[in-house]
């Protein structure tokens, strides 16, 4: 019987390498492949013709010979993946740029008859121009998703109106800073943030909401009976957390001075030296008559109003988006009482673990932000920066 042939490639591992080699072939958490590869060299250490290898380990016998001889050419590095070229790209980076760029533009000013681009329109379009020869829409998702470019989405916006805009927003940061005319507030004076969340629906399903089930939503029935609507005003004490809030049936005069009434009537307001009052243009409070209306009937409370159209300056915003979200959304009530039960068992329940927001923009963003826009803007707006 013919005695099998001997590889020339005789493995003599150092010790170094013998462990090296031990560890990664006991290793759980080792890739398979590097596994095999371990085992194939320490049999082959062993003296094991690469035939008896690869009968003990299960492989073809050209398994055991390929890593034999890398292992013997390369030692441990001959144990790792060659590179792999791959399939060449069908677009060259330039054409990935130029679809991008595409995307970065409205599609009116393309002559395209649509307000936003979706991928496969994008496509279309980059095929029309010449950019490329031809292009999938999931290929140019792709191209977009890595860059964060997705114009089939927006956002709104508003361009700043009022002349003193950055006046008078200065003044409202300064306050959540706790700064007033450049001094620190002392510890009996305090900042409110309030405003009205108008027009909230008592909507009384035609069928009652079912809860979530296994492989199921939450089910809200679309049709639905109207049960009138209220408004929820609310005042948020800006350094501590703590929110008060009422339900009425409409905004107005008499409702905002109920509100502030609820508020001033308590400690620590009753008796602080200073209460600053944040509101919006609203109705309610808009002009020189509602700061003359509030020192009039609470001698230590000043309104502060924030710059026209810029309510995100006011904190009480961040509340309400937090009622729409966990207490109006979605809108399932009996009646309007239902409704008022639930805004008024929200606000204590806020206020068991309420604290102040994290309020981040300082005078220093909104001077960034302001230059962002002068650059940007037509010339005849500037006059309003």
């Amino acid at each position: 019987m013919p005695m099998p042939s001997m590889s020339p490639y005789v493995i003599v591992l150092a010790p170094d390498e013998h462990a090296a080699l031990r560890a990664l072939a006991r290793r759980p958490s080792a890739a398979y492949r590097m596994v095999t590869r371990a085992r194939i060299v320490l049999a082959a250490a062993d003296g094991d013709t690469n035939t008896a290898i690869a009968v003990q380990l299960g492989m073809h016998v050209d398994t055991a010979r390929k890593w034999r001889s890398r292992f013997y050419t390369q030692r441990m590095d001959g144990l790792r993946d060659a590179p792999r070229s791959g399939r060449p790209p069908l677009f060259t980076p330039a054409q990935q740029a130029q679809v991008k760029a595409l995307a970065c533009e409205l599609p009116a000013d393309r002559g395209v008859p649509l307000s936003r681009w979706s991928a496969a329109e994008l496509a279309g379009e980059a095929v029309t121009a010449g950019v490329v020869g031809d292009v999938s829409a999931s290929t140019v998702a792709r191209w977009l998703a890595a860059d964060a470019i997705k114009p089939w989405r927006f956002r709104s916006w508003i361009f700043p109106r009022d002349p003193d805009f950055a006046a008078k927003a200065d003044v409202v940061l300064d306050l959540y800073a706790r700064l007033w005319q450049g001094r620190a507030l002392g510890a009996g004076e305090f900042v409110i943030s309030a405003d009205e969340k108008t027009s909230i629906q008592a909507r009384c399903r035609c069928h009652p909401t079912l809860p979530p089930g296994r492989s199921r939503l939450m089910r809200v029935e679309h049709e639905y009976d109207r049960g009138g609507a209220l408004a929820y005003l609310a005042a948020l004490d800006v350094h501590c957390g703590k929110v008060y809030g009422r339900c009425e049936p409409t905004t107005g005069l008499a409702p905002f001075a109920r509100l502030v009434e609820q508020v001033m009537t308590r400690e620590p307001y009753a008796s602080a030296r200073r209460v600053f009052w944040i509101v919006d243009n609203g109705s309610s409070h808009r002009g020189q008559a509602s700061i003359d209306r509030m020192s009039a009937a609470w001698s230590n409370a000043t309104v502060v109003h924030t710059p026209l159209h810029a309510s995100w300056l006011n904190q009480i915003e961040i509340y309400f988006s937090i009622v729409q979200r966990k207490v109006v959304t979605p809108n399932d009530f009996y009646d309007l009482t239902d409704v008022e039960n639930r805004l008024d068992a929200f606000h204590d329940h806020y206020n068991l673990a309420g604290r102040p927001f994290n309020w981040r923009y300082t005078k220093r963003d909104l001077d960034a932000l302001l230059k962002r826009l002068a650059d940007h803007a037509p010339t005849h707006s500037l006059g309003s920066l």
